[in-house]
């Protein structure tokens, strides 16, 4: 087998990363602009001029350019080299703290195996960037970055399987797996989403915020919302799914030739790492939405928003469960500063969620086997 240095892996991987980072600028711009990302080519904002490929190389153009436009001198964002540098970082960073650290044990060589979950974890947090940059200036987060994780997630924990010994995913939660009785959970909040979209289609029940306040594009504001009654539009949404998940349990409980059956069908590699992949991404909504609702009836305004509930179920289907409810009650402590900076400095009690969330689960992604085995500990106590 070929082995090629470290060295020239981890620049590869820069020079990737800075790439990706400069597509991750034309989503940033682009996106909450209902913009195509891939028609007109990239153009300066100010005197509109297409921008050739030689001032268009991640981070070397912004500095030789000294953060101007060639043609008419207006000013780049420093965003743009910010952005490619810090993806290029993230880029070798993990690379190094899985392949060239014990921190997070089972993943293989680089070039054997683990390109998959490194791949995988590096799409979401390219992707959590992109949504972080956005959120932080424009208070949103585009569901079109949750679904594109979201997808990447079962993609990947599906096909695990057969890159990786199904004993080393599990062995080291390398990605979410289900259970017999997990799976069953998940196939029955499925069943209850699919008649919670069908009721909501029909028009039987109705969306909260009259469908206006989904942390999309250019939402409009709800301070004119009586805020606990669409609470409680919500939480109507959410019972099929609670309902038929929890029906859907007993059944599997009480006939035994339906259990034998299930437990056969649901321990397959594809359809274990399917499901764990779902009800990872179930909990990662469930954690949030359930924050979002309380604080919500508690306070008599809108507590957290439903970007923020799609951002964490769509890092559930990626990472499991338990990592992302940890990454959860993480987040706050990365929240504060900003939050003791927002009020004396920008007089605001508002903070734009979604890094900090980000910040949390980039935290349990590294420090995984850690986290991993404290819990063991705290629960067998």
């Amino acid at each position: 087998m070929l082995i090629i240095p470290d060295w020239i892996i981890i620049v590869f991987l820069a020079a990737l990363g800075a790439c990706v980072g400069s597509f991750l600028n034309v989503v940033i711009y682009r996106l909450p602009k209902d913009l195509s990302l891939v028609r007109p080519r990239s153009m300066c904002p100010a005197c509109e001029t297409l921008i050739p490929f030689y001032d268009n190389i991640p981070i070397l153009s912004w500095l030789l350019l000294l953060g101007k436009c060639r043609k008419c001198k207006a000013k780049i964002s420093p965003r743009y080299i910010i952005i490619e540098f810090l993806t290029a970082v993230l880029f070798v960073a993990l690379y190094i703290i899985y392949f060239q650290t014990s921190l997070r044990k089972g993943t293989g060589e680089f070039l054997d195996s683990g390109y998959l979950l490194y791949a995988v974890h590096i799409i979401m947090l390219a992707a959590l960037l992109a949504a972080s940059a956005i959120d932080l200036e424009l208070w949103v987060i585009p569901l079109s970055i949750c679904w594109f994780i979201t997808a990447i997630g079962i993609v990947g924990s599906a096909t695990a399987g057969f890159v990786y010994d199904p004993m080393i995913i599990k062995g080291y939660d390398l990605f979410p797996l289900a259970s017999a009785k997990v799976a069953i959970l998940t196939a029955g909040a499925l069943a209850g989403l699919f008649i919670s979209l069908l009721l909501l289609f029909t028009g039987l029940i109705k969306e909260s915020y009259g469908g206006q306040n989904s942390e999309g594009i250019n939402q409009p504001s709800t301070e004119n919302y009586k805020h606990r009654l669409e609470m409680l539009k919500e939480v109507i949404y959410l019972l099929p799914i609670i309902i038929c998940s929890y029906a859907a349990f007993k059944i599997y409980g009480r006939f035994s030739g339906f259990a034998d059956w299930w437990i056969d069908f649901s321990q397959k590699p594809v359809i274990s790492g399917l499901a764990g992949s779902i009800w990872g991404y179930f909990v990662g909504c469930a954690v949030v939405w359930a924050t979002r609702i309380l604080g919500t009836l508690a306070f008599g305004r809108e507590a957290m928003g439903l970007g923020d509930v799609h951002l964490m179920g769509a890092a559930g289907a990626v990472l499991g469960a338990w990592p992302v409810t940890v990454a959860f009650f993480i987040a706050p402590f990365f929240g504060l500063l900003w939050a003791a900076f927002s009020m004396f400095f920008k007089k605001t009690r508002q903070i734009p969620y979604g890094p900090f969330l980000s910040m949390g689960l980039f935290l349990v992604m590294i420090m995984h086997d850690v986290v991993i085995n404290w819990l063991q500990v705290v629960l067998h106590r």
